[in-house]
Order: C-alpha cells, then structure tokens, then sequence
C-alpha cells in the first residue's frame, strides 16, 4: 500500500476528552442509581426479617397462653428468647353481644404486645371466648 493511498490519523484516532467525561457521567450516574437501588433493597428485606421474626415469637407466646377456662383479667409480662411480651386481658364489650343474656360463652379482649430485642415491636389483638362461670 502506497503512502498516498493510507488515511491520515493524525487527530482522528480515540476518542476526545470530551466524550471520556460524557461516558463517565452517564457511568456514575447509571452506578449512583444502582446503588440506591441496592440500599434500598437491604432495607427492605432487614424489615420484612425483622418482622417475620417478630410474628415467629408472637406465635411462640400465643400458643403458650393459658387455657380458656385459666385466662383471667389483667396482665402478664416475660420474654422469650430475648423477646419482651406483655399479655393483657379485658372485658370485651359490644352492642352485638349482649352481656346480661344467658348465653354459655363471655367474650374477652386479648392483646400481645411483643417487642424485639432490636426494638421493633408488634401488637396483636384477638378475641377469647371463654365458658361463662355456672352459678
């Protein structure tokens, strides 16, 4: 090939400094979004444990409280496993029972409050139907 017949590079050859700076920006750019996107996802699955851990131990508690006949008014309080619970028991009061009727079953308000050792925490209500003394 003669001379005459190649290209010239002089000045043609890479890239400029101009599109080095445009491609790193749009890199930085596209890796800032990246980022954010990542802590944002550990964010979210440190929750969902934490509050799966919270349910596991509230299940735990729950299957543990007395028996329906043994649950009486006020409160109790432990911890299990590093999890703190309070169990508080009340009168449950509706216009869709009656109270004074002499039906064979009392509804009582129970709530299982539980908080974790990391400081979530979690409440739980539910209604216990338990027998109506005889007498």
């Amino acid at each position: 090939m003669s001379r005459a017949m190649r290209p010239d590079r002089c000045g043609r050859a890479g890239f400029t400094i101009v599109e080095v700076l445009a491609a790193l920006a749009v890199l930085s750019t596209s890796l800032a979004a990246i980022g954010g996107l990542i802590a944002t996802s550990s964010k979210g699955v440190r929750s969902v444990e934490q509050r799966v851990s919270l349910l596991q131990a509230s299940r735990i508690i729950t299957t543990g409280l007395p028996k329906r006949d043994e649950i009486a008014f006020g409160e109790l309080d432990g911890e299990i496993g590093g999890y703190a619970w309070r169990l508080n028991v009340t009168p449950f009061f509706t216009d869709l029972a009656n109270q004074a009727s002499p039906g064979s079953w009392v509804p009582h308000m129970v709530a299982v409050s539980i908080r974790a050792p990391s400081g979530g925490s979690i409440r739980i209500n539910t209604i216990r139907l338990v027998r109506r003394p005889k007498g």
